[in-house]
């Protein structure tokens, strides 16, 4: 069912088993877990069907630290959220990222990957992604024209990534909850606030407001945050009328140890010869999945870096080596023009459609496709996507500057640490070692990894817009702030979804692994509560 909560009469309360908040990949699919069960579930879309200019306002806020996008460009405040701008790319977690590792400062899971692999072919389904997971032999015997490069194993290895269509949520999922019997869906109803009993050890409820001041309290037996990396943290400090840090800030970690992927262009392979170069090279108009280049675990451990991969592009000869994100111009307040954009392009059926946007970037690579196809490409640029190591100095915190809805904005202090630079050179130190013994070519690097002492960032560093680490998960209250099953240390009825739990980034994209943690939350609380199908 859905209803627009502008309908509702003012200070209206709602009544349901679980109230979850959000409506993007991890809130939607929790609420999918919960269809057709005895038990009424309410679910919290602050946004409507649509982008809105008025409400991605409310994402705005102020970056201090390393050069960032704008925040409201980075997030999408609608039914579906940012999987609204996902590219679809897909891949699980490491099994290193899990564990504590002695050089990464605060690392260590409170949970093993063993403990998420159940979780993930699930995830899958909902991405509509293949169940034969990644397994890079299996992809071998569907096409012949998959060669690796004969790289040592036992230095560089290859992780398999595969591309979601990239399933739009909002889109894909709308008519099962609209037509679901025990699941309501609230649109224009922005949580403001939680509500927590004198104790703050319980949630009694949380109240919503919308532009024309009307504000609605919805009650449940248990509440589920899942507004994102960003806004969970947010709304969990703005919730401070009981506990004046805001809930579950006792320890102040709530906002702290924010993670990005650090993502740029970062050095070129020349090659003397063409090669079969299919299996990494990415092909907007065929692509279902991809190999990049990673260190194998035990090496990291041995000479102490962070997880992370490179992917290669294959480019002209004479092409410069450019930035990460040119189509931006270099400029991270282009993004910007890019959601205004976006915002202005919508179907007949008044939803979202990132199609022209897509065509834009087929046309901008057209001229690479027939080199990747024929395998004549001797010149790649090489991406990195590295793990960033949580650190308690990167947060978001509140600002004084209010939003329309009276709720205080976010400033966010991005930090980065010499473990992210010198993770990123030695990783490309061992694959150009590795791809020159194999007689492959040559890599070079661009200027600003080539110098093992500076230790300044270049202004085309980017990230992939995936947030995490904000309400990360740890055993012990005073080092977290939720626990291996997502609820808020010290309160009862309180639990987080979405990529703000993680502990460590890893390498690979948060999606698929977020779903595959909101999986695990929802069967932890069908275990609290006799679930029966009606």
């Amino acid at each position: 069912m859905h209803i627009d909560a502008r309908s509702l009469s003012n200070h209206s309360t709602l009544n349901a088993h679980i109230c979850i908040i959000g409506a993007g990949p991890a809130g939607i699919s929790i609420a999918l877990e919960w269809l057709n069960s005895n038990h009424s579930v309410i679910l919290l879309e602050g946004g409507n069907y649509r982008v809105d200019n008025r409400m991605q306002g409310l994402y705005k806020g102020k970056s201090v630290g390393q050069k960032y996008y704008p925040l409201e460009a980075a997030r999408l405040h609608y039914f579906g959220g940012t999987s609204g701008h996902w590219g679809g790319l897909c891949a699980t977690l490491d099994p290193i990222d899990f564990r504590k590792r002695s050089w990464v400062p605060e690392s260590g899971w409170p949970i093993t990957w063993d403990d998420l692999r159940p979780y993930f072919e699930r995830a899958q389904r909902k991405v509509e992604i293949s169940s034969k997971v990644f397994d890079l032999k299996e992809w071998m015997k569907q096409d012949a024209e998959l060669k690796a490069m004969p790289l040592n194993p036992e230095i560089i290895q290859h992780k398999l990534f595969q591309f979601s269509p990239p399933t739009r949520f909002g889109t894909r999922y709308r008519s099962e909850i609209e037509r679901s019997k025990n699941i309501t869906l609230y649109t224009n109803a922005n949580v403001i606030s939680i509500d927590a009993n004198e104790s703050s050890h319980q949630i009694t409820g949380v109240r919503t407001r919308d532009f024309e001041g009307n504000e609605h309290e919805v009650k449940a037996d248990y509440f589920v945050l899942a507004c994102g990396g960003i806004e969970n943290a947010r709304l969990l400090l703005c919730s401070n009328r009981r506990s004046s840090k805001g809930l579950g800030n006792d320890d102040d970690n709530v906002g702290r140890y924010f993670m990005e992927h650090l993502e740029s262009v970062s050095a070129d392979l020349i090659m003397p010869r063409p090669g079969p170069m299919k299996l990494y090279l990415l092909d907007f108009y065929k692509a279902k999945f991809r190999a990049e280049l990673s260190v194998n675990e035990h090496v990291q451990e041995k000479i102490e870096i962070l997880n992370g991969t490179v992917s290669l592009m294959a480019k002209k000869a004479d092409q410069p080596l450019k930035s990460n994100i040119d189509w931006f111009d270099d400029d991270a307040e282009a993004t910007v023009k890019m959601w205004e954009e976006m915002d202005r392009i919508h179907s007949d059926s008044n939803r979202f459609s990132l199609h022209n946007i897509t065509e834009k970037i087929k046309q901008k690579w057209a001229p690479l496709s027939g080199l990747i196809r024929s395998n004549s490409a001797q010149t790649f640029e090489l991406f990195t996507r590295m793990e960033q190591s949580p650190n308690p100095n990167s947060r978001i915190y509140l600002s004084n500057e209010k939003d329309e809805l009276g709720m205080n904005r976010i400033t966010l202090d991005w930090q980065l640490t010499m473990l992210e630079k010198k993770s990123i050179r030695k990783l490309y130190e061992l694959i150009g070692q590795e791809i020159g013994r194999a007689g492959l070519g040559r890599v070079r690097l661009m200027e600003w990894l080539r110098d093992e002492n500076d230790q300044n960032w270049p202004s085309i560093l980017g990230g992939g817009w995936h947030h995490m680490g904000t309400t990360r998960m740890h055993s012990d209250p005073k080092k977290g702030v939720v626990d291996k099953n997502c609820k808020v240390h010290g309160i009862s009825n309180l639990f987080i979804a979405g990529s703000s739990c993680f502990t460590t980034s890893g390498a690979a994209n948060p999606t698929l692994n977020l779903i595959a943690l909101a999986l695990r939350l929802s069967d932890f609380l069908k275990q609290k509560v006799k679930i029966v199908a009606l």
